[in-house]
């Protein structure tokens, strides 16, 4: 992990929401959530990789 981030009580509020939603959207099964939220975070982490790499590239 590259950096710890801290939140205040209303974003930690909103952040608990979103997470409850996810995982109701996944019939309550927290573990199917988290493998597919590590899978999206994946994706996403190659997708700025490709662009951090584009940028470099450019520089």
């Amino acid at each position: 992990m590259d950096e710890i981030v801290t939140l205040e009580s209303r974003q930690e509020a909103a952040l608990h929401a979103v997470a409850e939603k996810f995982i109701t959207q996944h019939k309550e099964d927290a573990v199917k959530a988290l493998k597919e939220m590590i899978v999206l975070n994946g994706h996403l982490q190659e997708r700025l990789d490709a662009v951090e790499g584009g940028r470099r590239a450019t520089r």
